[in-house]
């Protein structure tokens, strides 16, 4: 298995599903909407749609009674209005998303999961389902995964690249190999970090743009829980995750 990671999706090469294409993509988007998938089908969500483009968002919710669908939308870190959640892990509680469609769009994770969507294998990931993740793609065993990071409005973000070094060391403890230099790096950046990731989470553009919309200590406390959850979110269709586990 070899391993790529890309910053953000406008840096995945074209050829997506060439010959030089990935068997698997993992996205991430620590801060926080991996994070918020995997507790949302941890806690008994039917799947989780995501939407780059907000009119296709409402459209689909059109086919949906109002009982069984939940919008989750959020840019700039803060709730979409008329919406019913923002785009937070504490707040897709088992009582609030159980059975329900969550149909999700946010600034940046679901970007990168828009770019990948047509790779065979998707998966999310982030700090709390990082083993199970892990796992996952041991088992299959995939001759390159591709992971890509959502980062901030199209820049580099610490915190993915964080996440991404946490599972590049799981896969290369396994006989992984590291395929390029962003890979190394993120490699690199979670051994300086692995011991505190909430610290990391904290001092990122994106964590200190957190902290100044407000008090959000049980967000970065959820994002930075490392291997709490056992939920692998796959994508099923174009756009659409559910739960597996591994």
């Amino acid at each position: 298995m070899k391993v790529s990671y890309f910053h953000v999706a406008a840096e995945v090469p074209e050829g997506i599903n060439g010959p030089n294409g990935p068997d698997a993509a993992v996205v991430i988007d620590v801060l926080r909407a991996t994070t918020t998938i995997a507790w949302a089908l941890h806690n008994g969500a039917e799947a989780v749609q995501a939407f780059a483009d907000l009119d296709e968002l409402r459209a689909e919710a059109k086919s949906w009674p109002d009982e069984k669908r939940l919008l989750v939308g959020e840019r700039g870190g803060s709730k979409l209005n008329g919406f019913d959640l923002g785009n937070s892990p504490v707040s897709v509680l088992p009582e609030t998303v159980q059975g329900k469609r969550l149909l999700m769009s946010t600034t940046n994770g679901t970007r990168s999961l828009h770019k990948v969507r047509e790779v065979s294998c998707v998966l999310t990931m982030a700090l709390p389902n990082r083993l199970a993740v892990a796992q996952r793609l041991i088992q299959d065993q995939p001759q390159h995964v591709w992971m890509v990071g959502s980062g901030w409005e199209g820049t580099y973000s610490l915190e993915d690249s964080l996440a991404a070094g946490a599972l590049a060391e799981s896969l290369v403890a396994s006989g992984a190999t590291i395929a390029n230099d962003e890979m190394q790096a993120a490699l690199a950046l979670w051994s300086q970090w692995k011991g505190n990731p909430e610290a990391c989470l904290r001092i990122a553009s994106h964590g200190q743009r957190l902290i100044g919309l407000g008090d959000h200590d049980a967000d970065f406390q959820c994002c930075a829980e490392l291997d709490k959850l056992s939920v692998v979110p796959m994508q099923v269709e174009p756009g659409v995750l559910r739960a597996t586990s591994c």
